[in-house]
């Protein structure tokens, strides 16, 4: 156990306290105190390890097995002994564009909170400390500690949104970009062999991984807001409506992102489609240039005694001239419509 508990502590009133070395003891004495309560944080527990846990603290089988198995929606259940909700920190690699998501669940229960992290990501040890500066809000017990880790998974939300905005309006400059101009950043995506559609379709598969963070996220949030959720302090609900606050701008946010990302791909489309007619409209063009002088060429070239000007001395120079001057007509024809 002692490799999966990143931290463990007693609380008393709002101030972090020794206490016994064995977390059952340590909630029991914390329980028998009344303004007290056990914080203990996990790291990718087995089963075996959480076994513990579970049974030192009543948490519900269904609460356990979540807890356990990642790949949770976002959601907040309540049960008799204790209050369960799952978060998904999100984080963002500007270097690679790849928005990678974790798992975090919470207990919370009669004085205790049980945080069970999964992956890398969403340390808590900055949220532990920044409340442990705050005793005035610590005091308030475990729902204290549910606040200062939504607060915190939720204001990573916006700044995960501003930075994707950035890279959004990069992408949107090379793909309005005039063309014949390659800026650095193009250039190294062509050298990679990434065309544009690709990284349009590969970003928005960004942005529905994050979406998929937080968007079912509202619904706990609206719910913590509101009065009459069990283990939650009477007197949080303006704290847990500043969060859903949040939560909504971070949705809106990303809903925009997901909506410029469809109107880019839509407006490549239309680039790519008005390429094609260019291309077209020349490849005819030139076509249409070359099919005079082929006919003329096909016409004499058959083996007929009796073709016009065939005695005449100036009749190969004048159909030369001939199929020059139509050809060159032609081609300034084509070039006032713009085909060439």
């Amino acid at each position: 156990m002692p490799a999966v508990i990143v931290d463990c502590a007693i609380y008393r009133g709002g101030r972090r306290t020794e206490g016994p070395a064995d977390f059952s003891d340590a909630l029991d004495e914390a329980r028998a105190e009344g303004d007290a309560f056990l914080w203990i944080g996990l790291h990718d527990p087995t089963p075996h390890e959480f076994d513990l846990v579970r049974d030192e603290f009543g948490l519900h089988p269904l609460a356990v097995e979540d807890a356990l198995h990642a790949h949770q929606r976002p959601k907040l259940e309540v049960y008799d002994d204790s209050l369960f909700m799952v978060l998904k920190p999100v984080d963002y690699e500007p270097e690679s564009d790849i928005v990678s998501t974790g798992e975090l669940m919470v207990f919370i229960g009669d004085s205790f909170v049980v945080t069970v992290r999964h992956g890398e990501g969403a340390a808590l040890s900055a949220v532990r400390q920044r409340l442990e500066a705050e005793p005035e809000v610590l005091k308030h017990g475990p729902t204290a500690v549910m606040y200062a880790v939504s607060d915190t998974v939720v204001d990573n939300y916006i700044e995960v949104a501003g930075e994707l905005q950035v890279d959004l309006e990069e992408l949107e400059a090379d793909v309005f970009a005039p063309s014949g101009s390659d800026s650095e950043r193009r250039a190294s995506r062509a050298e990679s062999g990434s065309s544009t559609a690709a990284r349009i379709y590969n970003f928005k598969r960004q942005v529905l991984e994050f979406r998929r963070a937080s968007g079912p996220l509202a619904a706990p949030m609206a719910r913590l807001a509101a009065a009459g959720v069990p283990f939650v302090h009477d007197h949080s609900q303006p704290f847990f409506r500043d969060v859903n606050d949040h939560l909504l701008h971070a949705n809106e946010l990303v809903e925009g992102l997901d909506r410029l990302l469809s109107d880019i791909l839509s407006a490549h489309l239309a680039q790519m489609g008005v390429r094609q007619n260019d291309d077209m409209r020349k490849i005819s063009a030139w076509a249409a240039m070359a099919a005079v002088p082929t006919l003329v060429a096909g016409i004499y070239g058959m083996n007929f005694e009796y073709m016009p000007e065939l005695g005449y001395m100036w009749g190969y120079p004048a159909v030369i001239v001939f199929m020059a001057i139509v050809v060159a007509a032609l081609h300034r024809q084509f070039k006032r419509r713009g085909w060439l």
